[in-house]
């Protein structure tokens, strides 16, 4: 990893961190209001979400305002490293992975792979005008959606968060970088020419 992209995670860590819990709860508000104005939204399938922390866009109000047919899925990090999804609905049990962030308690078997899922809300820290993220630097949704940088979707990838994490100037991005297909920030839906 270069020192300034480095150094730019480090920057949008500590301002996403810095959010009070009202700007937070307000963006989430938008964000699900204008995810529900997408048509292209409403199909029946599986949907995957995150469980945010560090300031991340909280998805309750998005789970909330799903239409009947849909499922709400959280990630799950396998033994391999890899990443899958798990059917998840307020009340469910829930416990730890290795960083501390909530997980269903779901046999892996009962798991979805990525490629099982309608529509995907990846968390981010910043995005491009080219719809590249940068991500917290594990690689976890990178790996789990490689095969989006060989075929066009489902799952469609929209990269969740706040107006201000927007970029002017493009990342420099790496070949195992997967592209987001929208974004969604308080101030509305952009789709990327893809």
């Amino acid at each position: 990893m270069s020192a300034a992209r480095r150094q730019l995670r480090q920057a949008f860590r500590r301002r996403r961190a810095a959010l009070g819990p009202g700007e937070r709860l307000e963006a989430a508000a938008e964000v699900a209001r204008h995810l529900g104005e997408r048509p292209e939204l409403r199909q029946p399938g599986h949907v995957g979400g995150y469980w945010a922390i560090g300031g991340e866009l909280p998805l309750h109000a998005v789970q909330l305002r799903l239409p009947p047919g849909q499922v709400w899925c959280l990630p799950t990090v396998q033994d391999d490293g890899g990443l899958r999804f798990a059917p998840w609905r307020p009340g469910d049990p829930l416990r730890p992975n290795r960083f501390g962030i909530p997980e269903p308690v779901l046999e892996p078997a009962s798991t979805l792979a990525a490629a099982d899922l309608a529509w995907v809300l990846v968390p981010l820290l910043a995005f491009d005008p080219a719809g590249y993220r940068l991500g917290m630097g594990a690689g976890y949704y990178d790996r789990a959606f490689a095969f989006r940088l060989e075929r066009s979707a489902p799952p469609l990838l929209i990269g969740v968060g706040y107006d201000w994490q927007a970029l002017e100037e493009p990342l420099e991005a790496e070949p195992w970088d997967v592209p987001l297909d929208a974004v969604c920030t308080q101030r509305g839906f952009r789709r990327f020419g893809r």
